[in-house]
């Protein structure tokens, strides 16, 4: 069960950046790699990757 939704955590963004399109290519820029839903155990997320994917690292 995800208690926080995609569309909250897009809302955070500016208005004007679609954080979904190329943020896979900004997470790698970053260091950072896609997971699904969740990020492991004792890795932090920095950011998202899609609607249902976290930038993680």
């Amino acid at each position: 069960v995800l208690s926080i939704s995609a569309e909250s955590l897009l809302s955070l963004c500016p208005a004007g950046l679609t954080p979904v399109r190329a943020s896979a290519e900004d997470c790698e820029r970053r260091r950072g790699f896609c997971s699904h839903r969740s990020c492991p155990p004792g890795i932090g997320r920095i950011g998202l990757c899609s609607e249902q994917e976290f930038c993680c690292r």
